[in-house]
């Protein structure tokens, strides 16, 4: 068996969650290795929605308008109940929000992401699997299996599985997966339609019974292309497998996702077009199709040691909202920069520890309000509209009240610690002749970033100082594999000045941090500041701290201790 040098980390699965958490541990100038059991990533569109909540967290990564000009985007969705329209849904969202809902089939998303982590100087690893590991205080020992037959021993300081639905490291762990399957099974096609439907929305059609419940449903995604969609449809008795009493191809009883089984034909699928399509409508052009099935489970923990689970391996629900991949790709993001300020000895294990408190209530929550929705429809949540877009575009997790959100400050209903940092725009800065988003000013920082929010360039002067934004930044992690794109400097806290629309006349250039100036008054009416006040934004864009600007100096380090702390076990 061949031995390999330790590694920082070692990622088990190389879909959209796998590869977002390589990217972001490889921005931090992590060294990580990504393996994946399959030859080439699959020519499915599984999972479609990208949520606006995912482009904020691409755009930061410089990976957004790479995305924008792949995908299209999802406006609505037009519902029809027995023939005939009960509700159409604009997804419309808050002006201030900087993206939409769009829609990409997952093999586009797969590439996008597997082209970004090369030019950070990791590439997939493919027809290499995880057979098992075993763990102790210093690290993960795992054993793989490569293409050429042999296996291989690997050491990493941690393990992250990726691995999906039917996880090698969940089942390795001993996590309990609880949930169930639904009883329904469904097939998949990506097709084109030749309907007038309006572009950009989908479609909910289904027919109901006296009894109120559901005979026979269509569901279709748009997806890029002219009239091409992702259909979804209660499969019929011949493509069953409980017609053949066939239990998961898995072996594992988790029965979710595709079946490798007979997949319909395109007659299937026209069948249930003719029957529940709001117009007439020839189907054509059918890329693929499968049997599928949907559980809905979830681990008890996130995390065991230093083995992590993350997207599938942890949650998995029905597609309903597309929350699930969105969900994923959180989960990482939320770890990765855990894993990177601890890898570097800048943080201590309850930071890791962080990871199951703060994303297993987010999980939680997907899964049942995604089976709810499911089993009732959208259309019947209690939520008002505008509460209900923005919880599916996935812009209302927070973590308030967890072991990283500090004490509050200011108006309850203003952004606090654990809440997303909202974007704005109308930022001007000295140079530039255009106004500028905080996406903008965000964009390619790895490290937590400090806004200081004030009318006076003294106050915003004196926190800086006390920041010790006036010294040099400390050196960029050492770099490995090859990366060509060196980490951002200011790994650690970098400083940004935001001047008041109504402050001073002084320059913000006149600081010796970067400043901007609140021009269009967005920040103070998103962030809503009480006098001069500090935010603390994490590398995943969410508020770590929010304090008076007087309290910089103890608010730092009361929030950075926080990060450093012990493990603490009851």
């Amino acid at each position: 068996m061949a031995h390999t040098d330790t590694i920082d980390v070692l990622i088990a699965g190389a879909g959209p969650v796998g590869l977002s958490a390589a990217a972001e541990l490889r921005r931090h100038g992590v060294r990580c290795r990504l393996i994946d059991r399959l030859a080439a990533r699959l020519p499915y569109a599984k999972a479609v929605g990208i949520q606006p909540r995912t482009l904020e967290i691409w755009d930061r990564m410089g990976l957004a308008r790479t995305v924008l000009e792949a995908a299209v985007p999802l406006r609505g969705q037009l519902i029809y109940v027995n023939g005939r329209e009960q509700a159409r849904i604009d997804l419309t969202l808050p002006p201030e929000v900087p993206y939409g809902f769009a829609a990409l089939p997952q093999y586009e998303t797969e590439r996008l992401l597997e082209k970004y982590v090369a030019g950070l100087g990791t590439a997939i690893e493919r027809q290499t699997e995880l057979l098992s590991f075993t763990q102790d205080a210093d690290g993960v020992t795992a054993r793989l299996g490569t293409a050429s037959g042999a296996d291989e021993e690997v050491r990493a300081r941690y393990l992250i599985g990726c691995d999906g639905a039917h996880s090698v490291v969940r089942k390795g762990l001993g996590l309990d997966f609880a949930g169930g399957a639904f009883a329904e099974e469904y097939m998949l096609a990506d097709v084109e339609a030749d309907w007038d439907l309006p572009h950009g929305f989908g479609v909910r059609s289904s027919h109901r019974t006296d009894d109120g419940s559901t005979d026979d449903l269509l569901v279709c995604i748009p997806l890029p292309g002219v009239g091409r969609y992702r259909m979804s449809m209660l499969v019929p008795p011949e493509l069953s497998t409980r017609a053949t009493e066939q239990a998961p191809a898995s072996g594992d009883g988790v029965a979710h996702g595709l079946e490798g089984r007979r997949g319909p034909e395109l007659h299937h699928i026209q069948a249930v077009v003719d029957r529940l399509a709001p117009r007439p409508a020839v189907v054509s052009r059918m890329r693929w199709s499968s049997v599928f099935r949907i559980s809905h489970r979830i681990v008890d923990r996130y995390a065991d040691g230093r083995v992590f689970v993350a997207g599938d391996a942890a949650h998995i629900h029905p597609p309903t909202g597309a929350q699930g991949m969105n969900t994923g790709i959180q989960d990482a993001c939320n770890l990765a920069w855990k894993i990177a300020l601890t890898v570097r000895g800048e943080a201590g294990p309850a930071l890791l520890a962080s990871y199951d408190a703060e994303r297993r209530p987010v999980g939680e929550e997907v899964v049942g309000r995604t089976v709810r929705h499911a089993t009732q429809g959208i259309e019947t949540d209690p939520d008002d509209p505008r509460t209900l877009m923005l919880r599916e575009a996935q812009l209302l997790v927070g973590y308030r009240g967890g072991p990283l959100s500090g004490s509050p400050y200011g108006p309850a209903d203003a952004p606090q610690p654990g809440d997303r940092a909202p974007d704005c725009a109308g930022l001007t800065a000295p140079v530039a002749t255009y106004p500028l988003r905080l996406l903008d000013i965000l964009r390619g920082r790895t490290g937590h970033v400090l806004l200081l929010y004030a009318r006076n360039t003294a106050h915003l002067a004196e926190a800086a100082r006390a920041a010790g934004a006036d010294r040099l930044p400390p050196e960029p992690p050492a770099e490995s594999q090859g990366s060509s794109h060196a980490p951002d400097p200011g790994a650690g806290l970098q400083t940004v000045a935001i001047l008041a629309r109504e402050g001073a006349a002084t320059a913000p250039d006149t600081l010796a941090v970067p400043g901007y100036r609140d021009a269009a008054g967005e920040f103070a009416r998103l962030y809503r500041p009480d006098g001069p006040t500090g935010f603390v934004v994490r590398p995943d864009g969410h508020l770590g701290a929010r304090f008076p600007l007087a309290d910089t100096a103890t608010a730092l380090s009361g929030y950075f201790a926080t990060l450093s702390a012990p493990l603490v076990t009851r």
